[in-house]
């Protein structure tokens, strides 16, 4: 039996925040209801979905980069770092990753690049559920930190509601200061550091 990961992150367009990937291998006849793009599933979805694959996957894992990473490598290789780290992680070895995206990341095994995988795939699919769940968890819980924000609600993305409070109190350790919006009002000497 060939042993195929599914790979996807979470937060990379995000103005604050760490990248979250999750790396899943999925038995042929998974029975998980309600596999889709974690896009296209409500939050409640998708919790009662990531359920369902913590029980019925073969394996799991988590990896991520840190804010600090994200804006010393950039983004794009802080989320490549995320997804090999869950790769990794799942403590097995793989004969194939299928990893969401247009470019195949440095991984230590074969990989392959789907567009939209996290739509058509269901092993990316899954990883894209739990990296969304895992990382809006968190994001809740630096709300309560860093209230001024509402990371709970736009979960570091850059909203009206997220742009206005960083003019107001400017960036947090939270914040990507590589990303022009933080930078801008790190410019305007606002921020706690």
């Amino acid at each position: 039996m060939r042993l195929i990961a599914g790979i996807d992150e979470v937060g990379v367009g995000p103005l604050a925040g760490p990248v979250v990937a999750a790396a899943v291998v999925l038995p042929a006849r998974h029975g998980i209801q309600g596999l889709a793009d974690s896009k296209k599933l409500s939050e409640r979805q998708r919790e009662v979905v990531a359920a369902q694959i913590r029980e019925r996957a073969h394996a799991f894992a988590l990896g991520r980069a840190e804010v600090s990473e994200v804006d010393t490598l950039n983004v794009l290789q802080a989320s490549w770092l995320a997804m090999r780290r869950a790769l990794e992680g799942l403590g097995m070895i793989v004969d194939l990753a299928l990893v969401d995206g247009l470019h195949v990341p440095p991984l230590p095994c074969p990989a392959r690049a789907i567009v939209r995988g996290d739509a058509r795939v269901p092993a990316i699919s899954a990883a894209s559920v739990l990296a969304k769940t895992v990382r809006d968890a968190e994001m809740r819980v630096w709300d309560a930190r860093y209230p001024a924000y509402g990371f709970g609600r736009h979960k570091g993305y850059g909203t009206a509601l997220h742009l206005a409070a960083l003019r107001r109190h400017g960036p947090c350790p939270l914040h990507r200061k590589s990303f022009a919006p933080v930078r801008a009002a790190t410019a305007c000497g606002k921020g706690e550091t």
